[in-house]
């Protein structure tokens, strides 16, 4: 976001910063839309949500979301444009359920780009309040489809940006005009979903409700490129967080650089609602509020010492659909990753147009760099096999572009970080740490569209790729070592 990306201009995420909290180490468990929203909406991992730690599952029943524990409690809740998804939330009671509340669509208005949607957010979000009883507390989410792909190609350079305002390219990415395209056109993507922030900012401003109003703002992953989402990179997991709340943050305009998980925010606001966890009905939460960092803002200890993250089925693309697991945690500005099935590739198979990774225009140049030998790294960074352990130092790469997990010298770090993921994972009872992995694999899926990919593709030769993927994508030249 703008705070820390001076060619983005989000004027609504920096006024919240300035007048709450800016989180720099704010980070999502998992990497996929779908299963980071279960996270966020639960209040812990996705190796603990069953189906839900998959892409398109049947949403567990067992798992009562944090919005739903609100309106229980008396609070007006709702969502515009995406709320937890793709999935079936399932049914209760005979009634479809609601993981985010009402959905509010139907006020649009002409988009500025045919990659940018015609829900008019700010416009459904004043329609809910104008809306709600009297008197009654609210909890809406703003679920912008923006910056999700697809994007209208060269719009940013259409509407009067120049490349020259990208200051620097991701060093896993060529730098090129495309890419810095591709990156600018996501840039103002961001600033719609921001514009409308600002918005709702001014509306609850007009109707005094801002000073007791508590607004967060968030990602759920890294951006849409190859080795950020889906993946379990810095630019992966880690995600822009602000939260403001004039009438309960004290010393406002900090910047709280401790480790923070998506797996915190469900117990926040069920603290700051006065709802006790215990008789919500939500299940057990590994998570933490953050009241405590709105209200001490000289705390002497780190909120978390560490983050977890990781991954199971995020989409299709390999033989049997499946998926492949990565378990890592975030420590002392070190990241340690093991990837449990690295004979498998990484964002899907090649021949089935590595299908974990939208098609985009970036995706398109990494894909061509595997045919010139000074850029072929940079495909082997986001589409080749990977080694069984990965550890960075992000200090000195935060691009994660240096394995450092064979080098003895480091024999040390690696074996801390990994004890103490494992030891958390144990505690956390994943399923993963006691030979059941594969219970995530035999999920099922609702998206039968697209189910046995690989196999309808490459075996049987059949005239179909799922719509995120383009024909370019798929590469057939590449054979098994």
């Amino acid at each position: 976001m703008g705070k820390d990306c001076s060619w983005i201009n989000t004027p609504a995420f920096n006024r919240i910063a300035e007048e709450g909290i800016f989180f720099s180490n704010a980070f999502t468990p998992n990497a996929k839309c779908a299963p980071s929203r279960a996270c966020l909406l639960t209040g812990r991992n996705s190796w603990q949500l069953k189906e839900a730690a998959n892409m398109w599952c049947y949403f567990p029943p067992e798992f009562k979301t944090f919005v739903e524990a609100l309106e229980e409690n008396s609070y007006y809740v709702g969502h515009t444009a995406k709320g937890w998804g793709p999935g079936e939330a399932g049914i209760i009671e005979g009634m479809p359920r609601k993981l985010t509340g009402r959905a509010w669509n139907h006020v649009r208005t002409p988009p500025p780009t045919t990659g940018i949607s015609n829900i008019d957010y700010a416009a459904n979000f004043k329609e809910f309040y104008e809306q709600k009883p009297t008197g009654e507390p609210f909890c809406f989410w703003y679920g912008a489809i923006e910056p999700h792909r697809s994007y209208e190609y060269a719009s940013s350079l259409r509407s009067g940006r120049d490349i020259s305002e990208i200051d620097e390219v991701p060093a896993f990415f060529p730098d090129n005009e495309v890419v810095r395209t591709d990156m600018l056109d996501y840039g103002i993507e961001i600033e719609h979903f921001d514009m409308h922030i600002l918005r709702m900012l001014t509306y609850l401003e007009e109707i005094g409700e801002l000073e007791n109003t508590l607004i967060v703002v968030t990602s759920d992953h890294g951006m849409p490129f190859p080795r950020a989402k889906t993946d379990a990179y810095i630019y992966s997991n880690q995600v822009p967080m602000t939260i403001m709340w004039k009438d309960g943050i004290k010393n406002p305009g900090r910047i709280v650089d401790d480790y923070v998980s998506f797996i915190d925010l469900a117990p926040t606001f069920l603290d700051v609602a006065g709802v006790d966890w215990e008789d919500s009905g939500m299940q057990p939460s590994p998570g933490k509020s953050l009241n405590t960092v709105f209200r001490n803002p000289g705390m002497n200890e780190p909120f978390r010492d560490h983050v977890l993250v990781g991954k199971e089925k995020h989409g299709v693309g390999r033989p049997g659909d499946y998926g492949y697991p990565i378990r890592g945690i975030f420590m002392d500005d070190w990241l340690y990753i093991m990837n449990y099935r690295n004979d498998l590739w990484p964002v899907g198979n090649p021949e089935a147009g590595y299908a974990d990774i939208g098609g985009s225009p970036t995706k398109s140049e990494v894909l061509k760099s595997r045919h010139n030998l000074n850029t072929s790294y940079l495909w082997e960074l986001s589409f080749g096999k990977r080694d069984r352990e990965e550890l960075y130092n992000l200090n000195e790469d935060p691009y994660c572009i240096v394995n450092l997990a064979e080098e003895k010298s480091y024999s040390g770090i690696l074996s801390k970080l990994k004890t103490k993921m494992e030891n958390n994972l144990k505690a956390e009872e994943d399923p993963r740490m006691f030979g059941n992995g594969e219970v995530f694999q035999n999920y099922e899926s609702v998206n039968k569209k697209v189910m046995n990919y690989y196999e309808r593709v490459v075996i049987n030769k059949e005239d179909f790729h799922p719509t995120w993927v383009n024909a370019t994508d798929i590469e057939t030249d590449l054979t098994e070592e």
